[in-house]
């Protein structure tokens, strides 16, 4: 709970969609809780509290497990092509593209490139081409 001047206010999450309409709501008024100091503007909201319910909770898990999703998978019950795919969800909720799989097949075969490159030019030997190939996957 905070406060406004004498008065014990209630907190509610800030709601990012109009009730009537859905669009977007935007922030057009900023108050301090100890001095009642207000600023209105046009104020970006942070994306992050944009967030739906759903794929802010499976930040929560996925930050929690250091990104790891056998993690999210073990604490939501959950398979890792659905872990996957909510991660997917939340990347897009975000405005962020994830990888495609062509996109890292491009990586790893730009490396595979790289190291054939550097044996061919006697940089490495065929041992250390090998396992460096093997360590890309």
């Amino acid at each position: 709970m905070g406060y406004t001047g004498d008065v014990m206010q209630k907190r509610y999450p800030q709601p990012t969609r109009c009730p009537v309409c859905s669009g977007t709501l935007s922030v057009r008024t900023l108050e301090c809780t100890e001095c009642g100091t207000s600023l209105t503007g046009h104020f970006t909201a942070c994306r992050f509290c944009q967030l739906e319910p759903e794929h802010l909770q499976f930040l929560e898990v996925f930050l929690r497990h250091r990104g790891m999703l056998s993690g999210v998978e073990r604490e939501l019950g959950i398979s890792y092509p659905t872990a996957r795919n909510k991660l997917d969800a939340l990347l897009l909720a975000l405005g962020i593209m994830p990888a495609t799989i062509q996109q890292e097949n491009g990586r790893i075969s730009a490396q595979q490139q790289e190291i054939l490159d550097m044996l061919e030019q006697g940089l490495i030997t065929a041992e250390e081409a090998a396992r460096k190939l093997r360590n890309l996957r």
